[in-house]
């Protein structure tokens, strides 16, 4: 069912991430509701919607690099195309930077 999907283990572990997160919000959730407060995004945001915003986010900076991979490795003289973990570590720090200052 999933054979058109590349399940490298980058790959694995940012669905899993994501997985963690979507619980553990929830959980938060529950234990304390949120309220909606100002930060540097143009509107006042919960954390679910920071959350939102953050994953997408993420979601298009990795695309991007993997988009451009190619082209890292010609600009930058490199031996082999970027490692992925990049764009991963990169995406969950715009994540916690849109969820705690957004």
């Amino acid at each position: 069912m999933f054979d058109w999907m590349v399940w490298t283990t980058p790959v694995a572990v940012f669905f899993i991430c994501i997985a963690l997160m979507l619980v553990g919000m929830t959980v938060w959730e529950f234990k304390s509701p949120t309220t909606l407060r100002r930060g540097w995004l143009p509107m006042a945001t919960t954390r679910g919607d920071r959350l939102f915003i953050g994953l997408l986010s993420a979601a298009y900076l990795n695309l991007v690099f993997i988009g451009l991979a190619g082209k890292f490795q010609e600009w930058f003289s490199l031996e082999a195309e970027p490692s992925i973990w990049i764009s991963f570590v990169l995406s969950m720090g715009l994540l916690a930077l849109v969820m705690r200052k957004g």
